[in-house]
């Protein structure tokens, strides 16, 4: 009978030396008796490299990365350790700021499960494409303008130009619209609908070439304008820009989400108005 006792206790001591490197392996670290898990250390790596491709950088899994994080994790390991050995995990303060980290983490899961659930399709970003291009025409306009504060200005200018004066130079001179006097009032190729309407309507009844004869009067001032050219509206094809309209209305569809959560709730606060 002692005998099989024996033989049992080196089995089981056999067994136990057999699975240490296992156990050990799945460490990083062992602080002050405690192990640190290798699991943590792929999880802290995961979510850097989620966070960085999000804003929209490439981060590889390198083996310096993976140093830095080993060092960090066994770092907080040990601050973690001296900070429970004085009891501040019982503190009011730890328990308050436990609680915001816990909303804020089912908050942001919350949101990338939906995200996840409903993102955009390439069908809905190819329908999103062709009504903005529907909405824009199908011609652009290369035009000039000068911009003064007052009705008698502008029919002073146009009186210039009838006389033969340059376009330009009166823009330079004259125009106080900074964006574009120092170029001679160009305003480079735009549909018409990036600018108010008066000066929209004005500038698609010009003929080629031609200047108003009237000022045109909008919310900024008096403007004269001149038409250089018309072309066909020129568009990005789909693929330059499916990713930046993917992202919009994936942005879109989380903004209703949250509008609709809060007004659904049934609460007695009211929100302010901003």
């Amino acid at each position: 009978m002692k005998t099989s006792r024996i033989a049992k206790a080196a089995v089981l001591a056999a067994s136990l030396s057999l699975t240490a490197p296992l156990v050990l392996a799945q460490n990083v670290a062992v602080v002050n008796g405690k192990g640190v898990p290798k699991a943590r250390v792929d999880a802290m790596v995961d979510q850097i490299l989620k966070q960085t491709k999000g804003q929209g950088q490439i981060q590889e899994k390198t083996p310096d990365l993976v140093q830095k994080v080993k060092d960090e994790v066994v770092l907080r390991e040990i601050y973690v350790q001296e900070a429970e050995k004085r009891g501040l995990q019982t503190s009011a303060d730890y328990r308050t700021q436990m609680e915001f980290a816990r909303q804020s983490i089912l908050i942001r899961s919350l949101f990338a499960d939906f995200e996840k659930k409903n993102g955009t399709t390439e069908d809905e970003a190819r329908a999103e494409y062709e009504k903005f291009k529907a909405g824009k025409g199908d011609k652009e306009y290369r035009a000039r303008h000068i911009l003064v504060e007052t009705e008698e200005q502008a029919k002073d200018l146009i009186a210039q130009l009838n006389k033969g004066a340059k376009f330009d130079d009166l823009a330079r001179k004259h125009s106080k619209d900074p964006g574009s006097a120092e170029n001679g009032g160009d305003l480079d190729w735009a549909n018409p609908e990036n600018y108010v309407p008066e000066f929209s309507k004005a500038l698609t009844q010009l003929e080629k070439g031609k200047y108003t004869t009237e000022p045109v009067k909008s919310q900024f001032g008096y403007h004269i304008i001149e038409l250089e050219d018309v072309r066909s509206a020129q568009f990005p094809s789909f693929d330059e820009v499916k990713a930046q309209i993917m992202q919009h209305q994936n942005q879109a569809k989380l903004q209703k989400f949250r509008e609709d959560l809060k007004n659904k709730a049934k609460t007695d606060y009211k929100f302010s108005a901003n």
